[in-house]
């Protein structure tokens, strides 16, 4: 079997590349900057492509891959920015249109909780999706694109949307490695919100393996919440971050304001995944 993953030079991507070489695959790292995956294991091909100008035969330079794990999207944190939909979205639809008619059998693509927009609580993959801020509204919008383009050209589909995710690699700007380095840098306090939010939190590593596991089931999920589960507080997850590392530092409540883009408290349902799933025929 023969994977190719784009946005493997990212934070999951390299998590991804790393789960999938624990399994008996063929594997094809998509990047646009090959020098960052430099030391990736000399099992797995590097491809210098840019999805945002697909050629003819970017299938065939991909060696005809069994499935897609489409992980690249620009833009972000910044998820009020318009470049979600005016960009990204025609972008990625274009580039996996094109791998779809030129044969590609399954696609996995993620897409992201704010799909669910502002609604509260547990969230469960086969509710209806309410986006509220450009970025959910485009990655919404393409998962829609795809299921159309099924009807035309059938594929396996599988749509899995991420919560929060922490660990290592992850972008500067987030809370991990933000609290990560107040603390080596000695700071006596770690300015934070009120903490009160209630999220669903999930380790890099572990959505690697949830996404390996999706992608080498047979691919036709359709949509699918990648999640722990268990809602925590912001607060909780900082603390218990703290004591795992044995760091310490005070931690500054309600220095920052809470996010108006996402509800105060809203988590995944994990889904039942079944054993065997039908997958169409191609």
């Amino acid at each position: 079997m023969k994977i190719a993953v784009t946005g493997a030079s990212g934070f999951i991507g390299r998590h991804v590349l790393a789960e999938l070489s624990q399994h008996d695959v063929e594997l094809v790292a998509v990047t646009r900057d090959p020098v960052r995956l430099r030391n990736l294991s000399d099992s797995a091909r590097v491809v210098k492509m840019d999805i945002a100008r697909p050629t003819s035969d970017s299938f065939e330079l991909l060696g005809k891959p069994d499935i897609l794990i489409n992980l690249a999207w620009d833009g972000l944190p910044n998820y009020k920015s318009l470049h979600h939909f005016e960009t990204e979205l025609p972008k990625h639809y274009q580039f996996l249109k094109a791998m779809v008619e030129s044969g590609l059998p399954s696609l996995l693509v993620t897409g992201t909780c704010f799909e669910y927009g502002m609604q509260s609580g547990a969230l469960s993959a086969t509710m209806q999706t309410k986006p509220s801020n450009p970025y959910g509204y485009a990655k919404d919008a393409l998962r829609q694109q795809l299921e159309y383009l099924k009807q035309t050209k059938p594929f396996n589909l599988t749509w899995g949307r991420l919560f929060y995710i922490y660990g290592e690699g992850q972008t500067g700007t987030s809370l991990y490695p933000k609290l990560k380095e107040a603390v080596m840098r000695g700071e006596k306090v770690f300015n934070m919100s009120g903490g009160e939010q209630l999220r669903d939190f999930l380790h890099v590593k572990e959505v690697a393996h949830k996404i390996v596991n999706l992608a080498l089931e047979g691919c036709n999920f359709g949509a699918i919440n990648i999640c722990s589960g268990n809602p925590i507080s912001v607060r909780r997850l900082v603390e218990q971050l703290l004591s795992e590392n044995g760091w310490e530092i005070d931690l500054n409540l309600g220095y920052y304001p809470y996010p108006d883009y996402e509800p105060m408290a809203f988590w995944g349902t994990e889904p039942v995944v079944p054993t065997q799933v039908a997958q169409i025929k191609l």
